[in-house]
């Protein structure tokens, strides 16, 4: 059977017609920093806006560890019509035992409202019932992220419920919009 150790110590590249999924690469700092530091970009993620170019090459420091030791994290999306890493997504959470796995992800403001999104989360959904033989997937946002609802929508996943104070981060509670995707639904059974 498969570990998180198998995957993440060797994360391997997705292609899409628009993107690559590869590991992310210490020289990836700038790129990331380009767009972790925008407040819009951070509004609806965990995390707060990068405050310098230090702050995202601790991100990648911190990613690098996480891949060395076999934990979840993050592939990099890479614009392949100029290189630019412009994003990130990853299985926020896997289960082998249970089959099951969290998408989350991230992308520059710069790129919303192009389909970009939608192509990679689809591209994970594909791996994760494909090769990693996956039984269900899901992802959470928080309430009010009609963009990242619309994702979640558009690769075929259905709205489960909203989890009220789920997650406490930027000093408060957030209610979060679950949805997922099941083998059944993906085959289209």
């Amino acid at each position: 059977m498969l570990t998180t150790i198998d995957l993440y110590q060797a994360l391997p590249v997705l292609e899409t017609e628009r993107l690559r999924l590869r590991p992310v690469r210490t020289e990836d700092a700038a790129d990331i920093y380009a767009y972790t530091k925008d407040e819009e970009t951070a509004r609806y993620v965990s995390w707060h806006a990068h405050k310098s170019l230090t702050d995202s090459e601790q991100f990648v420091d911190h990613i690098l560890r996480q891949y060395e030791q076999g934990n979840p994290a993050p592939w990099a999306i890479e614009d392949k019509t100029n290189g630019r890493v412009i994003g990130t997504i990853d299985f926020i959470k896997v289960s082998f035992e249970q089959q099951q796995a969290e998408l989350g992800y991230a992308l520059s403001r710069e790129y919303w409202g192009k389909g970009l999104m939608p192509e990679a989360a689809a591209r994970l959904v594909q791996y994760g019932f494909e090769t990693l033989g996956l039984e269900r997937m899901q992802a959470r946002c928080f309430v009010g992220n009609d963009g990242s609802a619309r994702v979640m929508e558009k690769i075929g996943m259905t709205f489960e419920g909203i989890s009220r104070s789920a997650l406490f981060v930027k000093e408060r509670f957030w209610d979060l919009k679950i949805y997922a995707i099941t083998r059944s639904d993906y085959e289209g059974k």
